[in-house]
């Protein structure tokens, strides 16, 4: 479990890709401080295992399916990924919570600049659209977001000048692939609606609101 509150940015050193799998080494520094063999980091949202260590890196493995859902078979070395370590107990919790399961890749539709920041629309896939809400959360490779504007194949996020210093968020352009995570509270409200209601069509703000989520 992650909280989508990126700790650093992180460098692909070396990414060896085979015909079902792939081994990437990650140059990283804050997330070494105590990682050990077989600990979950979140790379761009998608929760991995620490396979090995070095001095300044980290290696993790890509199953086929890694490469299929999220857009981590895409990069190569030299490219910036976001990072973030495991929660802890009694550690903060800024963002929401995210678990690192993908549930799909979307893609960079517009990038707009407001003041030091910038407007980015993202288009997302039916799967993910149908638990986006105004003011909800959504993970964008990893990172924690407010959702703002939504329609029925998009939504923006307002990103402000910190979050695109410390992010892969400085590099996004229209057309990049980015792994999108909805959140699990969305999901809980759907099991336990369609469960009880034959008319259930759907997550809104106002169903939310409804059940005393929001």
């Amino acid at each position: 479990m992650f909280t989508g509150i990126v700790e650093e940015l992180g460098r692909i050193r070396h990414l060896r890709t085979g015909s079902q799998e792939a081994r990437m080494e990650i140059i990283a520094r804050r997330v070494l401080e105590d990682a050990a063999i077989g600990d979950s980091i979140a790379v761009n949202g998608v929760c991995l295992t620490v396979t090995a260590l070095g001095m300044d890196s980290f290696t993790v493995d890509l199953s086929a399916e890694t490469l299929r859902r999220t857009n981590l078979g895409e990069l190569h070395p030299g490219s910036h990924i976001n990072l973030e370590r495991s929660l802890s107990f009694g550690g903060k919790v800024g963002g929401h919570f995210v678990q690192g399961h993908v549930d799909g890749v979307g893609r960079v539709a517009e990038v707009k600049p407001e003041g030091g920041g910038k407007l980015v629309r993202f288009r997302a896939p039916a799967e993910v659209m149908r638990y986006i809400v105004s003011k909800g959360y959504v993970g964008v490779d990893g990172m924690s977001l407010t959702v703002v504007e939504p329609d029925t194949t998009s939504f923006a996020v307002a990103f402000i000048p910190h979050t695109l210093a410390h992010t892969s968020a400085q590099f996004y352009r229209p057309g990049v692939h980015v792994n999108l995570e909805a959140d699990v509270l969305g999901k809980y409200v759907e099991k336990f609606v369609t469960g009880r209601s034959a008319g259930y069509r759907g997550v809104t703000q106002d169903l939310l609101k409804e059940a005393g989520f929001i």
